[in-house]
């Protein structure tokens, strides 16, 4: 499928003309890096993640400490580092790479080595919704890209306690995104799954076993409240598995 491919090679270093065009310290309208005052590496906290987890979702969420949520005190987003960061080095933007990855029949910007997505149409995995996406002021945030694990909610759950480039992938890992209905998303704000699951309930097994993936490769908690909501879900579906990292390179609709 062509949007995998670009997913595993979007462009070449320096490819991103039109996130660049702005200069440095200013955002796009839509993706590219915005300039945080952030250096990988810098910071205190536990080194890079555990190997991410596989087989069996209940078992692995089984693996989870349980603890309570711990405050916010401190939770900013440039915590998590640049945004959008390109953690592969490929030359292509994360965001850029989730909206091809998800979306189908992309148009792509001239110049940018099929990186920067100008159109396409999303077949949504929280509502099941087909949504027609046009790069753009006002139009570019019809398609968002969630954190399957709320930043928030990762910092309040362990990742206060990570360095500095291990929360900069948290905030990038492909494992962690997905192209979604904006306003949808705009709803779960940083809730966990014992406050909001994907109105979609034939997504739910995919959405709770991602969550519980990422949670068990960056060594993050839940609340006794959240493994309840989880093992619910995952009770309608016991054989599913954790997805692992080369699932994430498929488009999330596939993988429900």
């Amino acid at each position: 499928m062509a949007a995998v491919l670009v997913l595993a090679g979007c462009g070449v270093p320096g490819s991103f003309v039109d996130v660049w065009a702005a200069g440095p310290g200013s955002a796009t309208a839509d993706g590219g890096i915005v300039e945080s005052g952030f250096t990988p590496g810098e910071g205190p906290g536990v080194g890079a993640p555990a190997d991410p987890a596989v087989g069996n979702a209940v078992a692995v969420l089984g693996t989870l400490e349980v603890k309570g949520r711990a405050p916010k005190t401190g939770y900013a987003r440039t915590e998590f580092g640049r945004r959008w960061a390109d953690i592969d080095r490929d030359g292509c933007d994360q965001r850029n790479q989730v909206l091809a990855r998800d979306m189908e029949r992309e148009v792509f910007k001239a110049g940018t080595h099929d990186c920067v997505v100008l159109t396409g149409t999303l077949r949504d995995a929280y509502t099941g919704r087909t949504i027609s996406f046009t790069r753009g002021q006002g139009t570019s945030e019809r398609v968002q890209i969630d954190h399957v694990v709320a930043l928030s909610d990762a910092w309040q759950k362990g990742a206060q306690q990570l360095d500095a480039t291990t929360r900069e992938q948290i905030g990038n890992d492909p494992l962690n995104l997905i192209a979604v209905d904006g306003p949808t998303n705009s709803r779960k704000g940083d809730g966990d799954a014992a406050t909001w699951l994907p109105p979609d309930t034939g997504y739910r097994c995919a959405y709770v076993a991602r969550q519980v993936a990422v949670k068990a490769k960056y060594d993050l908690w839940v609340t006794a409240a959240e493994r309840d909501a989880i093992a619910r879900v995952l009770g309608s579906c016991p054989d599913r598995s954790v997805p692992t990292d080369d699932d994430a390179l498929l488009p999330a609709i596939s993988l429900r």
